[in-house]
């Protein structure tokens, strides 16, 4: 995919605005803030439009802002020189992300790339870094954060050694549908076969494959414009 300008960058710069109401609603670690709290966030947060291929980070940048997914679809990945690229997650609604690196503010390791036209949420790191300072509530919800996408991670190098194209599909599946990590999307996920053969690296017509094995086996629908999750213990442990 084209890779064009950062949330640093002139493209989603120019269209980066203010939330509103229904997007803050929709921000999930806002709900665990004290009323002072919550209004100094809400007055930080803003919201930028990504265009499919937009780099939201890129390797090698310095944060300016911790990043939320209000609509769409994003991917962490690691882009080599050689061509070759690895996908560490895929980035659906409500997942939030890059609190390791904000923390720490260091340069990102990873590039944040929209698969389709995208709004994304930032809080900027100086009002990360407050919020780490003051808020209990903010730090248990980043705590949360950090040890479910270690185990995330986990599960995700293991079923790359198993070499299985299902298993592989069943647990990038499992992983989009985590309710910690990405509470928006519920049980169904917007997604298309492509943009899954995208966060996986298989072909789309070896993920429609594995799609429809699941599908019989009872722990999926294949729906319009989405995947509907019926057995989430299936696909974890497919």
């Amino acid at each position: 995919m084209v890779q064009r300008a950062s949330l640093g960058g002139s493209s989603i710069r120019d269209r980066v605005r203010p939330a509103d109401v229904a997007e803050l609603a929709n921000i999930p670690w806002l709900q665990r803030l004290t009323p002072p709290e919550r209004r100094r966030a809400e007055a930080a947060v803003v919201v930028g439009e990504a265009e499919p291929g937009d780099l939201v980070c890129r390797i090698g940048r310095a944060p300016t802002y911790w990043f939320g997914v209000v609509e769409g679809l994003l991917k962490m990945s690691n882009d080599n020189a050689d061509g070759t690229s690895m996908t560490y997650s895929g980035l659906p609604p409500g997942g939030w992300f890059g609190e390791g690196t904000a923390m720490k503010r260091e340069p990102y390791r990873y590039n944040i790339q929209a698969l389709r036209r995208s709004v994304v949420a930032g809080l900027p790191v100086d009002d990360f870094h407050w919020l780490l300072d003051h808020s209990i509530g903010f730090n248990r919800f980043v705590m949360n954060q950090l040890n479910e996408r270690l185990a995330q991670f986990i599960a995700a190098r293991e079923a790359d050694r198993l070499n299985d194209p299902d298993v592989r599909v069943a647990r990038n599946l499992a992983a989009l549908f985590n309710p910690v990590l990405f509470p928006g999307v519920g049980e169904l996920l917007r997604i298309t076969q492509q943009e899954l053969a995208y966060l996986i690296g298989l072909s789309r017509q070896r993920v429609n494959q594995a799609l429809r094995t699941l599908e019989a086996q009872g722990a999926l629908r294949v729906e319009y414009g989405g995947l509907r999750v019926l057995d989430m213990a299936a696909l974890r442990t497919r």
